[in-house]
């Protein structure tokens, strides 16, 4: 499955996530994942302290707790998300 992760830095502490986040390493950040969450892309908007992140997990207890990891500095929304091909599929499926 995959999910869709939305997220706003809180404003005080913007700053101290971003150097946290950047003194991590590839390691740092599958470690922080788990075993169970493999990353298809993820975005910052710097500016706007937000960005979004695309999952996939067959566990979401495994996204729930790496959004524990990381809810002290930032507001989460985690969505579960189909991609165009599954979305077709769906599509196909209703119509026929």
């Amino acid at each position: 499955m995959k999910f869709m992760l939305l997220y706003k830095l809180h404003t005080e502490k913007r700053h101290d996530a971003l150097k946290g986040f950047a003194e991590m390493s590839p390691d740092d950040d599958k470690k922080d994942m788990g075993e169970q969450i493999k990353l298809i892309g993820r975005w910052h908007d710097i500016a706007h302290s937000k960005g979004v992140a695309i999952f996939e997990s067959d566990s979401a207890e495994a996204i729930s707790n790496w959004a524990l990891n990381w809810n002290g500095v930032l507001d989460l929304e985690i969505s579960p998300v189909l991609d165009d091909a599954e979305t077709r599929t769906l599509g196909k499926k209703r119509s026929a």
